[in-house]
């Protein structure tokens, strides 16, 4: 596997002024959950000539408000929205023939769902949007919470990638 790409697009300048570093801060995240993925849950995405791309928009609950209700029916903004490719009928010819580039697909993150989140958890912004990026990354890796044990599974690969994050897991009372 080529080194995966992050290309992160701040759509609402207050992400800076609350997250010092932000850029750095996604990007370790980012190749931190990748490198875990590839050790402990191989697939034929890592083993793919082609570069790994991934789009992160930082952006607003009116953004999110606004695809959560044109893409999912739910007339409200929510933390954090995946467009995963590999939901897409077509993906595996894209995967089986991709040489340069493999786009896995978009992430949005809600800056105010997050802040009202972290405060109610009583946790830092950055470790509620590492967590918020490492969901949404499981996502585009194919991973999902509709049933049970999809999302025991899901959450059981979140709290160990944040375990390598140094951040304590999201789901303990």
């Amino acid at each position: 596997m080529n080194k995966p790409e992050l290309n992160i697009v701040i759509n609402d300048s207050r992400w800076e002024d609350k997250i010092t570093a932000i850029d750095d801060l996604c990007r370790h995240v980012f190749t931190t959950t990748f490198a875990f993925m590839a050790k402990e849950e191989p697939s034929e995405l890592f083993t793919t000539k082609a570069t790994l791309v991934v789009n992160l928009s930082l952006s607003n609950d009116e953004e999110v408000h606004r695809l959560n209700k044109e893409f999912r029916n739910m007339d409200k903004p929510t933390n954090v929205l995946s467009f995963a490719n590999v939901d897409d009928p077509d993906f595996e010819e894209e995967l089986a023939n991709a040489d340069d580039f493999l786009e896995l697909g978009d992430i949005i993150i809600a800056l105010e769902t997050l802040e009202r989140e972290a405060k109610g958890q009583n946790i830092s912004l950055q470790d509620h949007l590492s967590h918020l990026l490492v969901h949404g990354l499981l996502h585009l890796l194919g991973y999902d919470h509709q049933e049970d044990k999809e999302a025991e599974y899901m959450e059981g690969l979140e709290i160990k990638i944040l375990q390598h994050l140094n951040i304590r897991n999201p789901y303990e009372e």
